[in-house]
């Protein structure tokens, strides 16, 4: 029988595309017009190639890398780092914040177990004030929540201190590797037929979606967490997952595109400390400096100071303080959000309140149910390439089943 994945975002797509490659007869339900979910790429008029979700990607992060190499997808640097960023709009230097992200690493590596929040931890290291603010400050960003709800452990691996490798892109955008998957799957993808319910048992799954209910031995649940929350199955699952779930804060994140008349002779990075966003710009495939600034705003509280529910106007005006040497051409600029009814949120939040054991119940198989998705998928949580690692994880526990 039939294997169902919910989702085409690149959880599912992984799930499927191995699955397909095993010979196992499947079926991808999306709700949206597209592939890719929370990946999103388009060309600005000016040629420059922007992500309006995920887009940063690491060197070790080898299943994305081994899709663009199967596809013949070109990788290319960006000629900045991704976790180099100058502080703006407190009173510190990049060496001062690296010195106070190092202490709080080492901190939490001594940390005796248990709860303890990114503020927590950096309440007790000693240091600058305004470089622990921008430290902070860093993690809110990319973590999209408030320090106080961040689990301090992120403060281990997180990136929080400057260095590391220097960033790549891939020309074609990132949404060039989930269209190229579905290329692969063809018409086993059926667009714009949205999940409604979900009724399991023993002998298998039955999903109304479109108007039908398509039957299956299994089914690969690929979608964000927050929509996770909304769908409707049949039984309820199990309350050990519901109350995982109900402990997983989902970021609330924004990016802001704008073009520049004229491009700068150099890549930068800088971090807006007060206002919680960074801008960068970056190389293009001719390795020249794109001609767009690129911000991301993470946090509640962020979106709101910037005012992202009404446009992009205000964000607008802090960008031209933070970065009054970019000939920005506001006329173009593009505002992306994750407040659609499909992604509901950016992604899933490392909590100081989640309980030991959550991990396991989110990936826990449930009869003829398994789950998969960024927030699944442990130190790779909220990165494409956690997405992908779930998937293929998905789909060896589908097809393990007798």
């Amino acid at each position: 029988m039939t294997v169902i994945v919910i989702g085409a975002g690149f959880a599912g797509l992984a799930a499927a595309d191995a699955l397909a490659a095993a010979g196992t007869d499947v079926v991808v339900l999306e709700a949206r017009d597209r592939v890719g979910g929370r990946v999103r790429s388009e060309q600005l008029p000016n040629g420059a190639v922007i992500e309006y979700g995920a887009e940063f990607f690491e060197q070790d992060h080898e299943v994305l890398r081994g899709l663009c190499r199967r596809f013949g997808l070109e990788i290319v640097p960006r000629g900045m780092r991704y976790s180099e960023r100058e502080p703006r709009g407190v009173t510190t230097t990049p060496e001062a914040v690296r010195e106070v992200a190092e202490r709080a690493r080492r901190a939490v590596e001594a940390h005796p177990g248990g709860p303890v929040s990114v503020r927590d931890v950096l309440a007790g290291v000693a240091g600058d004030a305004a470089a622990k603010e921008a430290v902070i400050a860093r993690v809110e960003v990319s973590s999209g929540y408030d320090a106080g709800g961040v689990d301090g452990h992120v403060l281990a691996r997180f990136g929080a201190s400057y260095g590391g490798p220097e960033s790549d892109r891939i020309v074609a955008g990132n949404a060039e590797v989930a269209r190229r998957l579905h290329a692969a799957l063809g018409d086993r993808v059926r667009l714009s037929t949205p999940a409604e319910s979900v009724a399991w048992d023993e002998a298998g799954v039955r999903v109304r979606a479109g108007g039908e209910v398509i039957e299956g031995r299994a089914a690969i649940v690929a979608v964000p967490a927050a929509v996770l929350k909304t769908l409707r199955f049949e039984p309820a699952l199990p309350a050990a997952r519901r109350d995982a779930l109900d402990r997983l804060p989902i970021a609330a994140a924004a990016k802001l595109f704008v073009p520049l008349a004229e491009a700068p002779d150099a890549p930068s990075a800088t971090l807006s400390v007060p206002e919680r966003y960074w801008a960068w710009t970056a190389l293009g495939a001719d390795g020249r400096v794109a001609p767009v600034v690129c911000c991301f705003a993470g946090s509640a509280s962020a979106l709101r100071r910037l005012e992202v529910a009404d446009g992009p106007e205000t964000w607008l005006a802090s960008l031209r303080s933070l970065r009054p040497e970019l000939a920005l051409a506001p006329d173009g600029a593009v505002l992306s959000t994750w407040t659609d009814p499909w992604a509901r949120g950016a992604y899933g939040v490392q909590s100081p309140a989640a309980e030991p054991g959550d991990a396991d119940v989110l990936t826990r198989r449930e009869g003829p149910l398994v789950f998969c998705g960024e927030h699944t998928a442990g130190d790779h949580a909220g990165l494409m390439e956690g997405a992908l690692r779930s998937g293929l994880r998905a789909a060896d526990a589908v097809g393990s089943r007798a």
